[in-house]
């Protein structure tokens, strides 16, 4: 069975469902930053309760606890996140001349960036504090730096590899890796005391929601937005 490589015509897309995830995250995401804001009560005891417990956990495993530092200051760490998506803007304009793409590509994950700190910086919510801690951060802490790079960045390179139709091992690996990284930084930041579970919760939501939205944008562009991209081109039969 032959199988579509980089080269080929990407998929046909449906505007309508990314345009659907993008209101329905963004309406998640603006009402757990409501509930933060306003420090909702049940959900202030929620992560109080996930913290102290992580944190006897992690005090406990040393093992365990210096491997979280590892993967979330080096693997999944937000400034390996943005290297990698440099690599593929590269990638895009060397190997495709894909320059809207790779505009498209810098630009959102720039915005992620001066969003997240923003919200930290409006927010201004304190990070957990213990008598014992087992790691340290910086900035205030919603919503989750790491969390929301690491969707960000994962969640624009899947859509990439899904609308180039790369073959179902690349694919199946690409979403492995995506999902435990996304996953695993989230509970690493939790699991080192230097975030609230709900922190890392707003990560993800409002990264998964500037990826739907990214998504729309990209996809309303339409074909032969870069010289290189086929479907922009008549093809011989």
């Amino acid at each position: 069975m032959h199988t579509q490589s980089v080269d080929s015509p990407p998929r046909p897309t449906d505007r309508r469902p990314a345009t659907r995830w993008a209101g329905v995250l963004t309406l998640c995401s603006a009402l757990l930053l409501a509930l933060v804001a306003v420090r909702y009560h049940p959900l202030m005891t929620l992560d109080g309760e996930i913290a102290e417990t992580t944190h006897r956990w992690a005090v406990a495993d040393s093992g365990l606890t210096q491997t979280c530092r590892i993967l979330t200051d080096w693997v999944w760490d937000p400034w390996t996140m943005r290297i990698l998506c440099a690599v593929v803007v590269v990638w895009l304009l060397w190997r495709h001349a894909a320059r809207w793409t790779a505009f498209w590509l810098a630009l959102t994950t720039l915005v992620g960036t001066a969003l997240q700190q923003g919200l930290k910086a409006a927010v201004d919510r304190a990070r957990p504090v213990w008598p014992d801690p087992v790691d340290s951060a910086h900035y205030a802490a919603f919503p989750s730096g790491h969390a929301m790079t690491a969707t960000v960045v994962c969640g624009l390179l899947l859509y990439l590899l899904h609308r180039h139709g790369v073959g179902p091992a690349v694919w199946r690996t690409a979403v492995a890796v995506a999902v435990v990284s996304v996953a695993g930084v989230g509970l690493t930041r939790v699991w080192l005391g230097v975030h609230w579970a709900s922190d890392v919760v707003g990560g993800w939501l409002m990264g998964a929601a500037l990826v739907a939205a990214a998504v729309v944008v990209h996809n309303r562009r339409g074909p032969g937005a870069d010289p290189a991209d086929p479907r922009g081109r008549s093809s011989a039969p």
